[in-house]
């Protein structure tokens, strides 16, 4: 019979103990609780941290689970499973709204659009499926920003290149807009990736109220804006559908 590998039962452990007890722990608590020494918690915790899977706390030194974690946690829900979710919801949206649906997720430092649903007109359309779109200056980027703590980092972590003028890339400036974000539950992106265009997006959360996606429109300023401002209407539109998708998922609360 194959024997286990110590290192990574101590690993797991480690993980399991941090995730079940207080929400931070010092190296002492930690080599205490699993009767390890501390040169051995220690060296864990180090390979634990630079893989993402362990954060310390600079002013306390304490650890605490990572937010790759998250990323690993919602792997379960594939993306199949949620764009069979949202087909009815994101057709409903395009139908009162009048604009293209768009629904992301995050990928390889951006969002990955997994779901379109074309403008209802006549007017010729390009199906985006499998496009890339960035985290800092699109609507959806930006919801993903604020509530994931992954596309939190990698947003910040990233070059945020200018795309046109009014493109936010100073961090201190990202920041705050995600801070907006999260108090108003959507973002907004007005002319700072495409000229001409604007764009809305909110959350999408799974049963464990963990972010997963988001979803949103997007269309040309005049029809988006009135006098300088989103439309209250479409705001409340493309939040009633990410709530709809949220239910879907098992999101008791929205």
């Amino acid at each position: 019979m194959a024997r286990n590998i110590q290192s990574l039962e101590r690993a797991a452990a480690m993980l399991r103990l941090l995730a079940g007890g207080e929400r931070r722990l010092g190296l002492s608590d930690i080599a205490s609780s699993l009767g390890l020494a501390k040169g051995t918690a220690h060296g864990i915790l180090r390979t634990l941290q630079q893989e993402g899977f362990v954060e310390q706390d600079g002013v306390s030194g304490r650890y605490q689970l990572g937010a790759e974690l998250l990323r690993l946690g919602t792997t379960y829900l594939d993306v199949h499973e949620l764009r069979a979710r949202a087909l009815v919801w994101t057709d409903d949206l395009a139908r009162s709204s009048g604009e293209s649906v768009y629904l992301g997720v995050l990928h390889q430092q951006g969002v990955l659009i997994v779901h379109h649903v074309f403008r209802p007109d006549d007017s010729r359309q390009v199906l985006e499926i499998g496009a890339m779109q960035p985290l800092h200056s699109t609507a959806l980027g930006k919801v993903l920003s604020a509530y994931d703590p992954v596309a939190h980092s990698e947003a910040l972590e990233a070059d945020r290149k200018p795309f046109t003028d009014r493109t936010v890339c100073e961090a201190a400036d990202f920041e705050h807009l995600l801070d907006l974000t999260r108090a108003r539950g959507y973002a907004a992106d007005v002319e700072e990736t495409w000229e001409g265009v604007a764009s809305i997006a909110a959350p999408i959360h799974d049963r464990r109220r963990m972010p997963v996606g988001a979803v949103g429109i997007a269309g040309a300023v005049e029809r988006l804006c009135r006098d300088g401002e989103m439309r209250p209407e479409l705001i409340a539109a493309v939040r009633d559908c990410a709530r709809a998708v949220s239910r879907d998922l098992g999101a008791a609360r929205f």
